[in-house]
């Protein structure tokens, strides 16, 4: 019955303390076998362990030289990953997942922009691709790398527009002013009628330049 407190002798738990390391399914035949026990479970075995803190030395994870049990052994015909119905799902040799992203996949980002993917190895995965921004890899591709302290800035304000005439080169800080943040007090770029853009970046250009002047001198 379920909550139902089971007693054992002294002799049966110096004998479950003496044997707790033993595999469950071994400790428990074993202990039923010794002492004529019918009543109790491995799970009541199991949680009495827990409860009196008795150690079994096992952590239930794999330690480093420790191979599996099953190593180099096939599963049995008809069962597991050998099952008809499992193996109807299975890849074969030479396929690939249907939503598999090709060289030169693209894709928007959550900010809008477009990210193409390129021959080049992925830092944090290893892997030879990896997604860049679309419109900076075409703009390399034209004028070189982007200098360190340098962004590039949308002309149109259309982010999926990776010609490379759309992108300005810029200072970060040219970058700030027109972005607003703490320079908010004049017109963001963005957010100026076309034909009043090219005063707004004129005028963060010449701010950044003043500055950059004041620092130097």
């Amino acid at each position: 019955m379920k909550g139902r407190k089971i007693p054992y002798t002294k002799a049966e738990l110096a004998w479950l303390s003496d044997n707790r390391t033993m595999p469950i399914s071994d400790y428990h035949s074993a202990f039923c076998k010794r002492f004529g026990r019918d009543d109790v479970s491995k799970r009541n075995l199991h949680s009495l362990r827990k409860r009196n803190g008795w150690k079994t030395g096992r952590t239930g994870q794999f330690v480093k030289g420790q191979e599996p049990h099953n190593k180099g052994k096939k599963c049995p015909e008809g069962v597991g990953g050998r099952h008809p119905n499992a193996r109807r799902t299975q890849f074969k040799k030479g396929q690939t997942p249907h939503n598999t992203n090709y060289l030169g996949h693209e894709r928007v980002s959550r900010d809008g922009y477009v990210e193409v993917s390129v021959a080049e190895t992925n830092p944090h995965t290893g892997y030879e691709r990896r997604y860049v921004h679309k419109h900076r890899h075409e703009w390399e591709k034209v004028n070189g790398p982007v200098p360190e302290g340098h962004a590039l800035k949308c002309l149109d304000g259309d982010r999926q527009n990776t010609v490379p005439s759309n992108w300005k080169l810029i200072p970060r800080g040219v970058l700030a002013r027109l972005n607003g943040g703490r320079f908010r007090k004049t017109l963001a770029y963005d957010d100026a009628a076309p034909e009043v853009k090219p005063s707004v970046m004129a005028l963060a250009e010449l701010k950044h330049e003043l500055t950059e002047r004041r620092k130097a001198q």
